[in-house]
C-alpha cells in the first residue's frame, strides 16, 4: 500500500502531547511509521516535501523527518503537468500553495492514502486520494 505522508503528520509527533488529539495522532504516526520500517506500507516522497522540510527551523525535527523521508521507495519530481493540477486543486478545493502541490504529488504517484493532520486539506479535498 502507497502512502504520502504531509509534514503535518510526520512532525505531528513533536507536538504538546498534553492535548487528547494531538496525543492520539502522534501514536497513530508512530505505528504508521512502524509499518513502513517493516514493509506493510510502502512510502512515497515529494521535492515538495525535501524543500518545506529544508525550510524548518527546527534541527532535531528536520533531521527526523529527512530521516523518514529517506525510506520512500519514490519521490515525486515537480513538473509542469503537476503544477497545472496543483493549480486546479487550489481552485477547485480552495487549498492553496505547497498543501495543493502535496496533494498533486499523492495523486500522481498514485497512492491509496495521504495522511495530515491539517483538518483544511481533510475537509476541503474530494480528490482521488
Amino acid at each position: 500500500m502507497k502512502i504520502y505522508l504531509d509534514t503535518s503528520s510526520i512532525n505531528r509527533i513533536f507536538d504538546d502531547q498534553s492535548q487528547p488529539r494531538i496525543y492520539l495522532e502522534s501514536s497513530a504516526m508512530i505505528t504508521i511509521l512502524a509499518m513502513i520500517e517493516n514493509k506493510a506500507f510502502s512510502l512515497v516522497s515529494s521535492e515538495v516535501l525535501l524543500y518545506e522540510n529544508s525550510r524548518n527551523p527546527f534541527e532535531e525535527r528536520r533531521i527526523f523527518v529527512s530521516s523518514v523521508l529517506a525510506r520512500a521507495k519514490v519521490v515525486q519530481t515537480i513538473n509542469p503537468t503537476l503544477l497545472s493540477r496543483a493549480q486546479r486543486i487550489e481552485s477547485s478545493y480552495a487549498i492553496a500553495g505547497l498543501d495543493a502541490l502535496h496533494l498533486a504529488c499523492s495523486e500522481k504517484l498514485k497512492c491509496e492514502y495521504f495522511i495530515s493532520c491539517d483538518d483544511k486539506i481533510v475537509r476541503r479535498y474530494k480528490g482521488t486520494v
